[in-house]
């Protein structure tokens, strides 16, 4: 069951450090957790503090990429409302959504 269907203490910030981030991957972590909505902030947020450290260069460029885009659409592709344009179906985007549909992202 998705995330946002689950009836859950959520958090309401990131937990993880920038300390020993690079300067590009602390501004992506502030960025993901300030967004615009709540809902995305937990989302992009959330996966960031999971994965910043551990993604590629190519996968933080399309990451930055992902952070550029509205809320709405974002949302209504991670939800699957609706599919993401060509251009934002990449490996990044996949495993964003894969992940948060995986339950992996929710706090107990």
């Amino acid at each position: 069951m998705p995330f946002w269907q689950r009836k859950v203490k959520i958090m309401t910030g990131t937990v993880k450090s920038s300390a020993g981030l690079d300067v590009r991957r602390r501004r992506i972590l502030f960025r993901a957790w300030h967004r615009g909505t709540r809902e995305m902030d937990l989302l992009m947020g959330r996966f960031a503090d999971a994965m910043i450290d551990q993604l590629t260069e190519e996968e933080v460029e399309a990451f930055e990429e992902l952070i550029e885009v509205q809320d709405p659409d974002l949302f209504s592709w991670i939800s699957g409302s609706s599919e993401p344009p060509g251009d934002f179906d990449t490996p990044i985007f996949r495993k964003l959504k894969d992940w948060h549909l995986s339950g992996v992202g929710v706090p107990d």
